[in-house]
């Protein structure tokens, strides 16, 4: 991951991921967490589907590699579809990759550059598999923090707010190297404060509360 300068100030923006499995508390920390002065919150799953949408490149290469059947009634592709179609074999997993990476690659960095020109202090990228997917330059990344939390706690969270088949895609799911693991086995506005300590301590800056 990108060095970070002890003296950099506040108006250098710091590019933080969160990743973690599903139910880890990810998407509710950080759009806590957006609303603070400064905070910006980029969702890399909602970033990773713009790429392929109807008109794009990718979506001419997926439906050329996968076939007319993974698209839906208004032709956007299903990704489920997709998914069953590309994970049945180890060389539609490396065709898929090699279709959409590169798109998600360049999505985030404009995204980011976008981001700093607006003035934002902090962007969070998260993600559940930030720390281990092919697509995500690290490099462009001051610290990825690692939630995490009992499978049981996950489940329930996963379950409240109608996802509960969301947790088997991520369930064995551990950090990478080089990840700040954080406890989110709590009140997720207290994992929220947690993880603010954490950027905080991961950058080297002050940031106010």
């Amino acid at each position: 991951m990108r060095r970070v300068d002890a003296a950099a100030t506040v108006l250098t923006m710091k590019v933080i991921g969160l990743a973690g499995p599903a139910g880890s508390g990810k998407s509710a920390v950080a759009r806590e967490l957006s609303h603070r002065p400064g905070v910006a919150w980029v969702d890399l799953d909602r970033l990773a589907w713009a790429t392929y949408g109807p008109g794009t490149l990718a979506h001419v290469a997926l439906v050329e590699r996968f076939g007319p059947e993974i698209l839906d009634e208004g032709g956007r592709i299903h990704r489920t579809v997709l998914g069953e179609r590309a994970f049945a074999d180890p060389v539609g997993k490396a065709d898929l990759e090699r279709i959409v990476h590169p798109a998600v690659s360049a999505a985030l960095a404009q995204r980011i550059d976008a981001e700093r020109r607006r003035g934002r202090r902090i962007l969070l990228v998260e993600g559940a598999l930030l720390g281990t997917a092919l697509d995500v330059d690290r490099n462009a990344f001051d610290a990825i923090l690692w939630l995490e939390a009992p499978e049981a706690v996950r489940a329930a969270r996963l379950d409240a707010d109608g996802r509960a088949h969301h947790g088997d895609r991520t369930r064995e799911l551990t950090p990478p190297e080089g990840t700040l693991p954080i406890d989110a086995d709590a009140p997720l506005d207290e994992v929220a404060g947690r993880v603010w300590a954490a950027i905080a301590r991961s950058v080297e800056i002050r940031l106010s509360r």
